[in-house]
């Protein structure tokens, strides 16, 4: 499973332990969670999204995201 956790918690200011604590995780969970080594539950994984207010979808996967500078250029934002 892939995920775009640290993305979000850099854009939002937020620590792994300010995320863990949230989500009532132990922080270890979320760098587990951050490099694929831990699959979350369905629970986990509702309670991260709705940290940051988006779709589960838009933070997990099960194929790779693509990355953001393709997902750019490839829409036209970046110009």
């Amino acid at each position: 499973m892939h995920n775009r956790i640290a993305i979000f918690r850099a854009e939002h200011g937020l620590s792994r332990r300010q995320l863990a604590e949230v989500v009532d995780v132990n922080p270890q969970t979320i760098g587990y969670l951050e490099r694929g080594d831990y699959k979350p539950s369905l629970e986990l994984a509702l309670k991260v999204a709705a940290v940051f207010d988006v779709p589960v979808e838009l933070i997990f996967s099960l194929t790779p995201f693509e990355a953001i500078g393709t997902t750019l250029r490839r829409t036209g934002i970046d110009q």
